[in-house]
């Protein structure tokens, strides 16, 4: 009872919830609630005991990532944004004395990681890079025109991808661990967007110096296909998954109010609820079935960078994310007005909002896109994931 995810089960219901109006309102980061979380070590619940964490699995921190985000999207989404990064160390940084030290500070002083993947110069796309890190001796500085950096003036500190050298091709990346104290951040752009608005991703222009040993051992391109991108589109789905729940249950707790006025008649809105609760547990099959696969594929590693553990890992970050929409847009018919409305407890305005993020981050587009050149190079085969 005492685990992660019902720890965050009472920070959400508790402190998210009383604060997410004013979160989305003001779009502001939602510093209540992390307090809360560091108050109870949960930004360590996936760092090894070894180092002072909790040890939690990945079902355990999307559990916890779901029951956030069902009172605070912009909370689950943050939480879900900081463990993606301490799982890329927990994975890739574990070996290595400068990565094993940061893991232990992580967990005392329950440290806030956040990432900057994104350059103005190449359009969204994270598996290139013009910033690089330029050595000299054993020590480095790197500068990148940080497009998004999620929560920023919060973190304390934030992985950064960059090209391996500055003679490097864009594609050869490595991931840095830059401590807040080691960089400075100039903000160039504000966010004042549809939904998630207490993410705080701004732009930023970020110059930073360091040991060489906080750049992680493997290549990004390993890295990000082997931890950084499944756990992102199952934590991020897991997200998802808590605001689509949350608009269910106010929906459906208008219906049986509609019920209570009308004894003896199911209200009409009763047949978009059962809709929207069938794409629901679809949603929730489609998660579980991804943490399983995952955690399948860890245990024989040469799955995690195969073409169908890379296909099935995509098509959940898209299934999702359109799910989570149709869900929504089916509790607001139930609730109708009810929900449309800012001023009753149906409203559905901020999950609706949040939930439209969903198709933009890592856009759909670009996944199908790459999705479908895999397909054209893939080989039949015979494996858990063919």
């Amino acid at each position: 009872m005492n685990g992660p995810s019902a720890q965050a089960r009472a920070v959400g219901a508790g402190v998210a919830a009383a604060h997410a109006d004013s979160v989305d309102r003001d779009a502001r980061f939602p510093a209540e609630a992390f307090a809360a979380l560091r108050e109870r070590r949960l930004l360590s619940a996936y760092v090894p005991a070894e180092f002072g964490g909790a040890g939690a699995s990945l079902f355990e921190v999307a559990a916890a990532c779901h029951a956030l985000a069902r009172h605070c999207g912009s909370t689950g989404m943050i939480f879900a944004m900081h463990q993606i990064q301490v799982a890329c160390l927990v994975h890739h940084g574990r070996d290595d004395a400068w990565h094993r030290a940061f893991l232990a500070r992580l967990a005392d002083g329950q440290l806030l990681l956040g990432s900057a993947t994104t350059e103005a110069e190449t359009g969204g796309d994270i598996r290139n890079s013009v910033c690089a890190v330029r050595a000299d001796g054993d020590r480095f500085t790197l500068a990148k025109n940080a497009s998004v950096i999620s929560y920023g003036d919060q973190s304390d500190a934030i992985l950064v991808t960059a090209r391996r050298t500055p003679d490097s091709p864009s594609s050869d990346q490595v991931l840095v661990v830059v401590a807040k104290e080691d960089c400075r951040l100039e903000k160039t752009s504000r966010w004042d967007a549809l939904g998630m608005r207490g993410t705080c991703s701004d732009g930023y222009r970020l110059e930073a110096a360091g040991e060489l040993g906080q750049v992680m051992p493997l290549p990004y391109a390993d890295l990000s296909a082997r931890t950084m991108l499944p756990v992102t589109h199952i934590l991020w789905s897991s997200v998802w998954l808590g605001i689509a729940a949350d608009a269910v249950g106010r929906a459906r707790a208008h219906v049986r109010a509609e019920a209570r006025r009308k004894p003896g008649a199911t209200p009409p809105s009763a047949l978009r609820l059962a809709e929207a609760t069938a794409r629901l547990q679809q949603m929730k099959a489609v998660v579980l079935t991804a943490i399983r696969q995952y955690e399948l594929a860890r245990e024989t590693p040469d799955l995690l960078g195969s073409l169908s553990f890379a296909t099935a890992m995509g098509t959940l970050k898209v299934t999702t994310s359109e799910l989570a929409m149709e869900v929504v847009d089916r509790a607001m018919r139930t609730c109708g007005l009810a929900g449309y409305r800012n001023d009753t407890p149906y409203s559905l305005g901020r999950h609706l909002r949040d939930a439209q993020s969903a198709a933009l981050m890592i856009g759909n587009d670009r996944i199908m896109a790459h999705t479908a050149n895999q397909l054209l190079v893939q080989r039949d085969g015979s494996g858990p994931f063919e």
